[in-house]
């Protein structure tokens, strides 16, 4: 029976193997393609469309389309990709950066989002009804219903409002260029456009959805805490909405593409090239 140490050893060689560098390269496609209908999706309902702008509104958009059964199949498969690269990240540290707690954590946190997105895709397949603000919603207010739980919502407002804060901070230093090896010289101008661009936008998004999970919590509404869906539309009955919403669901756009520079050139693994 091998020992702790061999097993250990092996699972670390995995984590750092050509087939998890593919899986990592799979699930960064998804996600950038997540994030292209979203934007997309937020320019749409600006300009007077229905849709949800969120994950799961932008999957169930992907199956409304020509061939949809098959690109959710896809997703799916690439989010739960994402999730296990994620995840392998957490226990034997990120690609790309100083070994750290705080990077584990991250990495384990997103690992766990993605393998959340993986049952929602799978749910719509299967003909789920529903939407993801009104789930977010619901389980803000059990939440709230119990002892001290609308300090724990506000905790999470928070949370999300840091999170969203530190995506603009990384997107404004181009700290994201510390994940890429070589990126030919002819686009090389063009990533750090597109990431410094699409960072902020969407840390900006999560920082205006934050700030309604605290709002949600402080005024006891539970449906405030209905996540980025919530948040573009409370935005779009502030003045100028209209053109905020099309300069986030635009920057959204922007961070999807270089989603797609970060599939193509990122140095996801250690080692072995991917």
């Amino acid at each position: 029976m091998p020992d702790v140490s061999t097993v250990t050893d092996t699972m670390e060689a995995t984590s750092n193997s050509r087939p998890m560098g593919w899986l990592a390269r799979a699930g960064l496609t998804a996600r950038a393609v997540v994030y292209l209908v979203m934007g997309w999706l937020a320019i749409l309902l600006a300009l007077g469309s229905r849709g949800h702008v969120d994950q799961r509104g932008a999957v169930t958009e992907l199956l409304s389309r020509p061939f949809g059964t098959g690109l959710v199949i896809a997703m799916a498969v690439g989010f739960a990709a994402y999730a296990l690269w994620r995840l392998s990240e957490a226990v034997f540290g990120v690609t790309g950066e100083p070994d750290s707690a705080a990077g584990r954590l991250k990495s384990a946190a997103r690992g766990i989002a993605y393998g959340a997105l993986t049952v929602t895709a799978l749910s719509v397949l299967s003909g789920a009804r529903g939407t993801q603000s009104g789930q977010q919603g619901r389980i803000a207010s059990d939440v709230m219903q119990r002892t001290g739980g609308r300090w724990v919502v506000g905790a999470v407002g928070v949370v999300i409002v840091v999170v969203g804060l530190t995506m603009v901070h990384e997107g404004w230093s181009k700290k994201f260029l510390q994940y890429f090896g070589a990126v030919p010289a002819r686009v090389r101008r063009a990533v750090i456009d597109l990431g410094r661009s699409g960072t902020i936008a969407r840390g900006l998004v999560f920082a205006v959805t934050g700030v309604l999970v605290v709002v949600a919590a402080v005024d006891a509404q539970p449906a405030k805490a209905g996540g980025v869906d919530v948040a573009m539309r409370t935005l779009l009955g502030q003045p100028f909405g209209t053109a905020l919403v099309v300069l986030l669901g635009a920057g959204l756009v922007l961070f999807g593409v270089y989603g797609l520079a970060e599939a193509r050139w990122r140095r996801v693994v250690d080692g072995a090239s991917s």
